[in-house]
């Protein structure tokens, strides 16, 4: 597979992403058509973007590099704009710039959060990464004390609930990401952005406190897929009611939970699986003698036959925003079976990392689409799902 970089009248191979026996993945090929600038075929060798051992990925600096183009081309892209808020007065009929300083391109908030989530975690990842200079010099200018102060004075009043629970999560993994990094430039922006994660800490709690029911659908606001991402950060931060108030929740939620309807997966829409999701929860609150009679209580099949549960999402139309979320499901799905892979017995990760190896092979090459509703936000599922092998 190939494509044609301008100028050129010889087809050169697009570099392999995955390696991994019997599947590789090619990122650019006739199925993506893009502009050399983001699939610079021409100027990559044959190098791996991704690597394994046996059937643990790891993202090359090359495959960083590649992948940052994405968050890159439209953190400062103000339009199109999808916003959730309410009006509460005129302020709001304004730039998105003017009230979300912080956080106004890649289409939507949480987008734009977790954008800055993927090209801290590639920095980190990857010290002498080639977009490192610029990469800091926009996040610098964006997660500025006085630009966080702007972004909590959003989340007053009626907008109380604005970006609830999924914002808020990635919110706190962005935190979580700069808090875990020891380097002076990560901590002054880890200071900035502390109000708006205790805001969020705070209002998760609250929010714990009052909500009856979970949430078990496969889009923004599964419960459990927020509570992940709350626990990794409470227990990052040392934020120990949070913690406590998540491991409450996820007990009383779905502690005595059997059999999840795994045929009624997925929907249509879906990029996250609602039994997985609650499967990775859970591997974080119980202890790992807990966790396996419950999985297995759960999701009875998954240890042994786990393809014949969770078979690759198809997408006909990339165009569609919602549509193309299952190849999201794809991406999420892997990231859950990775993660759940560690808290099982050995001689049952194989098939699921084969599975999730799978999901990966299925997704990757669509990463980049030439569709801005897709372009905007996959980039960070992917290194969300490989990077629970870094």
């Amino acid at each position: 597979m190939g494509i044609l970089a301008p100028g050129h009248s010889k087809r050169k191979r697009a570099p392999d992403l995955l390696a991994s026996e019997p599947f590789f993945l090619r990122l650019c090929g006739p199925v993506i058509l893009v502009s050399i600038l983001f699939c610079p075929t021409a100027a990559l060798s044959q190098e791996r973007l991704y690597e394994s051992s046996g059937q643990a990925f790891r993202l090359t600096e090359k495959g960083g590099s590649y992948l940052s183009s994405l968050p890159l081309k439209c953190l400062e892209k103000e339009f199109p704009y999808k916003t959730g808020l309410t009006y509460l007065d005129s302020s709001f009929v304004a730039p998105p710039k003017d009230y979300h300083p912080a956080f106004y391109g890649c289409y939507d908030w949480h987008s734009s959060v977790h954008g800055h989530w993927m090209l801290v975690k590639l920095l980190k990842t990857f010290p002498r990464l080639p977009e490192r200079a610029i990469i800091r010099t926009k996040l610098s200018s964006h997660l500025t004390a006085e630009n966080i102060q702007k972004e909590i004075a959003v989340f007053k009043g009626d907008n109380a609930g604005f970006e609830r629970t999924y914002g808020w999560s990635w919110l706190l993994y962005l935190q979580r990401e700069l808090l875990s990094w020891n380097d002076p430039w990560a901590k002054e922006l880890s200071r900035n952005v502390q109000p708006l994660a205790d805001y969020f800490s705070a209002a998760w709690i609250k929010y714990l406190n009052n909500i009856v029911y979970p949430i078990r659908v496969g889009e923004h606001t599964n419960l459990a897929f927020g509570l992940s991402f709350a626990w990794d950060y409470a227990l990052t931060a040392g934020d120990t009611s949070l913690q406590k108030a998540v491991r409450s929740a996820a007990l009383r939620f779905y502690r005595r939970d059997k059999a999840c309807p795994v045929s009624w997966e997925p929907g249509g829409n879906d990029f996250l699986s609602p039994c997985l999701e609650e499967a990775k929860l859970m591997s974080r609150v119980l202890s790992q003698q807990a966790y396996l009679p419950w999985l297995k209580a759960f999701i009875p099949s998954l240890l042994t036959h786990p393809a014949s549960l969770f078979k690759i999402a198809i997408v006909r139309d990339r165009t569609d925003g919602k549509l193309m979320h299952l190849d999201g499901l794809n991406l999420s799905r892997a990231a859950c079976l990775l993660e759940i892979a560690r808290k099982i017995p050995a001689e049952n990760t194989p098939a699921i990392r084969l599975l999730a190896s799978q999901l990966l092979d299925a997704a990757m090459p669509h990463i980049v689409s030439g569709n801005y509703v897709g372009e905007h936000w996959l980039a960070s599922f992917v290194v969300y799902a490989l990077s629970q092998d870094l």
